[in-house]
């Protein structure tokens, strides 16, 4: 690996567009988009998966060890990831750096404190919370009468769901789900996130008029507490490739990708920016398309779908998935299918990224080869994490031949469609949903909205675990209901947020949280 400032000089970042954080991470200044505004991209290829276990199908593993695979047969890559959030790392699912050889370093600083971006974002969320408080303590001059606008934390905390203060009722969202997260993600630069900051919804008056925070005032101390954390940052994987990892929001209760910015820079410095959305294509890749995509002013060249044998046996019914079982394997694969059919709807080229696991058996990987090859679906056996860009050439290759063929874009909605239509659009087209219900609540709130000409793109808030909206029913189920409980404005991102039942904004901890074993050595290292 190189010094930090090393490797961007190498890759095109020079002097003092390069700001380093200490030898082995850097933050990279937004002058070098507009240094580069004229240069070609590079193809954008982007890593999705079907829906996962709980604890993930290697996703990250897998779009780090495509980088390292397209280095080793002579490409130049750069690799775009979300920044990590405290909540998974030390919950159920950890980090989100990769895994074996197939990783980016150093691994512990993303994980935890990193370069203090999601410490700022919420900074700058809170500062909200106390400005609005102040201003009601004070006596109220905007008459705000219900506020919409949540705290937030960076960790799992049920118990700050719904919290009571002497000013009002109130309650947390974890970081990665807040809306200040997903306008760092999306904001082209400073300006630009200052504006978003100022169309913030703050709550309503007493009338039901909304009041943003360009009535309530302090958009320009929140740019200012959020100046750094819009550069992006760099680090490498294991083996020397670029990496961005910049901004994290989830992608089950926010849009899932990582920022526009680190996007960008990837696209202009490497011939392929390889990137991922987060959890299944039915959340991270729809929402990429339909929410990122247009900020890009580039449309994507090549889809990565992301399959396990663990998650397909999964899927056909395995209670062990870990064991040998050719049935349950054989009812999990429609379930896949159904995801390839969702990315040939939206126009795009795949490659299958098979993700081997050390459980995973001959016969069992023959039987999913042997599919996708008699039904003319292009797959790789996607080695990286035993065995780094080695054995990841295959899918390497693939990516390369595809990502050169024309291809449209075919969005999942029109920009036309009411809210409702595009919500309804979403769950029959891509989920499989029969009917979709909206709660007398969620009526009222697309009427209110309406009325008030917000019609925005929408971000779908669903259980990963499923194509349904309940986390327990796996494979591809039929005629079943999805019930939207919720629409929340996200107006400084630019969408409305459509919670399925029991989405929470901020999750828990699960029975027994990996902050219980970690095991940190006398000089402060996880060792465990």
């Amino acid at each position: 690996m190189e010094k930090i400032t090393v490797l961007c000089e190498k890759m095109g970042v020079i002097g003092e567009e390069c700001i380093p954080y200490g030898f082995d991470k850097a933050k990279v200044d937004l002058s070098v988009l507009k240094r580069l505004e004229n240069k070609p991209n590079g193809k954008l290829i982007l890593v999705t998966a079907i829906n996962p276990t709980p604890a993930g199908e290697g996703k990250t593993t897998v779009s780090i060890g495509l980088t390292q695979g397209l280095k080793e047969i002579g490409k130049h890559p750069i690799l775009a990831l979300r920044e990590p959030s405290l909540g998974p790392v030390f919950g159920l699912k950890g980090g989100a750096t990769g895994g074996g050889k197939a990783s980016v370093t150093p691994s512990d600083d993303i994980n935890l404190h990193f370069t203090g971006d999601l410490h700022a974002i919420t900074a700058a969320n809170n500062l909200l919370s106390a400005l609005i408080d102040n201003h009601i303590f004070q006596g109220n001059e905007l008459g705000i009468e219900t506020v919409t606008w949540k705290r937030c934390m960076d960790m799992n905390d049920r118990s700050l769901r719904d919290i009571d203060t002497p000013i009002r009722k109130d309650g947390f969202v974890i970081t990665a789900a807040s809306e200040i997260m997903a306008i760092l993600a999306l904001a082209r630069d400073l300006k630009d996130l200052k504006a978003r900051i100022n169309r913030i919804l703050v709550g309503y008056t007493k009338e039901n008029n909304p009041v943003f925070v360009s009535d309530l005032g302090g958009a320009d101390a929140m740019t200012l507490l959020l100046k750094n954390a819009m550069n992006p940052n760099l680090v490498q994987t294991v083996d020397g490739v670029p990496t961005f990892v910049h901004a994290g929001p989830f992608a089950n209760i926010a849009h899932g990708c990582n920022s526009i910015v680190a996007t960008k820079l990837a696209l202009k410095l490497g011939d392929y920016a390889v990137t991922e959305a987060g959890f299944g294509a039915d959340l991270g890749m729809e929402k990429f398309i339909d929410l990122k995509m247009p900020y890009l002013n580039k449309n994507v060249d090549a889809i990565v779908i992301v399959a396990t044998l663990r998650a397909l046996k999964s899927h056909g019914g395995a209670e062990d998935f870990s064991l040998e079982n050719h049935e349950a394997l054989r009812l999990g694969i429609p379930h896949l299918n159904k995801h390839i059919e969702n990315i040939k709807g939206f126009g795009l080229p795949y490659v299958i990224a098979l993700n081997h696991f050390y459980t995973d058996t001959e016969d069992e990987l023959s039987i999913l080869m042997n599919w996708a090859k008699e039904n003319n679906h292009p797959i790789a056996l996607a080695k990286g994490f035993s065995e780094g860009g080695k054995g990841m050439t295959d899918l390497a290759k693939i990516v390369v031949e595809i990502a050169d063929r024309n291809s449209t874009v075919k969005p999942a909605y029109s920009k036309d469609d009411t809210p409702q239509v595009k919500i309804e659009k979403i769950a029959k087209n891509l989920y499989g949903a029969s009917e979709v219900v909206f709660t007398k609540k969620a009526r009222e709130q697309l009427e209110h909205y309406a009325a008030l000409g917000w019609n925005l793109p929408v971000c779908m808030a669903k259980t990963p675990l499923s194509l349904t909206g309940d986390p327990k029913i796996k494979g591809l189920p039929t005629d079943f209901t999805l019930t939207i409980q919720e629409i929340r404005p996200s107006l400084g991102a630019g969408f409305l947020v459509a919670l399925t039942k029991g989405i929470m904004v901020m999750p828990g901890l699960n029975k027994t949280p990996r902050a219980i074993s970690m095991v940190v050595d006398d000089e402060g290292n996880l060792i465990d």
